[in-house]
């Protein structure tokens, strides 16, 4: 027998079984979840329904933890028991936004009617999200992104939902609770300011503007969650030519959701006029030169240390595709983003 398609059929045989064993493992996870939905009905029922509620209610979680650790074994601790309960008093009542139903038709559902797309891991770190629609934003998100349980903590603790909301109209905010982030347009897309804490240069008093592009590169996987859904990397430091002159755009993606390109220039201090002018003439090449007839317009954004919106404002056209977004080294105060957002919203209440 060929030794070459011997290897192949042994690798083939454990590839099936390697993702069957993945399936059973997510399978067992959800059954889990549910289970433990279940459980915490149970306790506040029995809590509900108790004699002498308050001396029940005291013993009933230590009792019932020693019953399960001697008749099951570990994971049945007073502390997992008291997140089953709590588990069950947030999500009794809550019902995810009809989006998100429709596409887990296939999932069971609890007597209410509620369905658990994620792992319990995940719901540990949604149930301490005080704010239902941003909790449902970020079941939302990680159920359609399939992001594990250490990209959600790194969304919530970057205060995306706040990034997002701060950039739309009260409607836009609605369907971020009600459908996650939806990419109709480029505006959909950008964030102000984008998180980039993860390249490390945070502690560095000074660098490059290549640094920066360099450890972007270096993080890639990283960054391309941070630009958001739908991006696929081309290339850096792109070069073209045109009259018999060289230029380069630093980075270049395609967003398949948009159909377009997305050019990002990097520029460290404040943006300057000749800077937004530079990203028209990119962006005007690409649209002549490199898009197709069936592809969107290429929309250009510069990331920049610091910026003035009215300099953007006076400097490009209102039907601009370029947008200038500030970038941070650091995780956001996200209770300053709460507080700017809770401002906004009485604003825009205001303004009915």
């Amino acid at each position: 027998m060929d030794e070459k398609m011997n290897e192949d059929f042994l690798r083939s045989v454990a590839d099936v079984l390697k993702r069957a064993r993945k399936n059973v493992k997510a399978a067992i996870d959800m059954s889990m979840v549910y289970a433990y939905f279940e459980t915490g009905r149970l306790i506040v029922e029995e809590e509900q329904n108790g004699l002498q509620r308050a001396v029940y209610g005291k013993y009933l979680i230590p009792e019932l933890s020693k019953y399960l650790t001697k008749h099951m074994g570990r994971g049945y601790s007073i502390t997992n028991l008291k997140q089953m309960r709590k588990f069950y008093k947030v999500y009794a009542e809550d019902q995810i936004g009809q989006t998100l139903s429709d596409q887990l038709r296939d999932l069971p559902a609890v007597s209410t009617g509620r369905k658990f797309p994620l792992s319990w891991s995940h719901y540990l770190v949604l149930m301490r999200i005080g704010n239902v629609d941003e909790r449902h934003f970020y079941e939302i998100e990680a159920s359609q992104n399939h992001w594990g349980v250490g990209e959600l903590k790194r969304q919530f603790n970057s205060a995306l939902y706040e990034r997002l909301a701060l950039s739309r109209n009260k409607d836009k905010v609605m369907e971020l609770s009600e459908k996650g982030q939806i990419i109709e347009n480029p505006k959909d897309m950008i964030k102000d300011p984008y998180i980039l804490e993860f390249i490390g240069l945070q502690e560095q008093p000074e660098y490059s503007e290549t640094e920066l592009e360099s450890r972007l590169l270096d993080h890639l996987q990283e960054f391309l969650l941070e630009l958001g859904k739908g991006f696929a990397f081309i290339g850096r430091q792109v070069r073209f030519t045109f009259e018999e002159r060289h230029f380069r755009v630093d980075l270049v993606f395609y967003n398949r959701l948009l159909q377009c390109f997305v050019l990002f220039d990097l520029k460290l201090g404040d943006l300057t006029h000749q800077d937004l002018g530079q990203m028209q003439m990119y962006v005007n090449y690409y649209d002549r030169y490199e898009k197709t007839a069936e592809e969107n317009p290429t929309v250009g954004i510069l990331l920049c240390q610091e910026k003035s919106d009215a300099l953007v404002e006076l400097t490009l056209p209102k039907d601009s595709n370029i947008y200038a977004s500030k970038y941070e080294l650091y995780l956001p105060d996200k209770k300053l983003l709460q507080e700017k957002l809770k401002e906004w919203a009485q604003e825009e209440n205001g303004s009915e």
